[in-house]
């Protein structure tokens, strides 16, 4: 009896890893709801990949791993924030993103995305 126990465990034990996802493989999750108050960023169009979100007030880099790879984001801050793109020297541009603003393919900014701000950091338009 306690052979076949050790080999029903075994059994369940194997089919457990084989239907665990590679480690190795990319993480992308399907689009979930941008918390109130914040602003989301994902690293593929279509609120997928990697994401990282924002909450105002202050300046955040961004991050895990959508720095300068943001191709959608999400609104759901009831004001307007600014991201932020650093140029050479100490040139910068900001795009505004406003209250429920949100694009699936951000393409325009998709590889320029530096941080997040509540203020235009004395960027130009761009």
């Amino acid at each position: 009896m306690r052979l076949r126990a050790a080999a029903t465990t075994a059994v369940f034990a194997a089919l457990l890893t084989a239907s665990a996802p590679s480690a190795t493989a990319e993480p992308t999750a399907p689009h979930l709801a941008t918390p109130p108050g914040r602003v989301c960023f994902w690293s593929q169009p279509g609120m997928m990949g990697q994401s990282w979100c924002y909450g105002p007030p202050g300046y955040a880099e961004a991050e895990n791993g959508t720095q300068r790879s943001a191709y959608s984001f999400e609104s759901r801050y009831n004001g307007t924030v600014y991201a932020i793109s650093y140029g050479a020297g100490s040139s910068c541009v900001y795009r505004e993103i406003r209250a429920d603003d949100y694009d699936e393919n951000w393409t325009a900014w998709a590889t320029k995305l530096d941080g997040v701000s509540h203020e235009t950091m004395g960027c130009e338009p761009g």
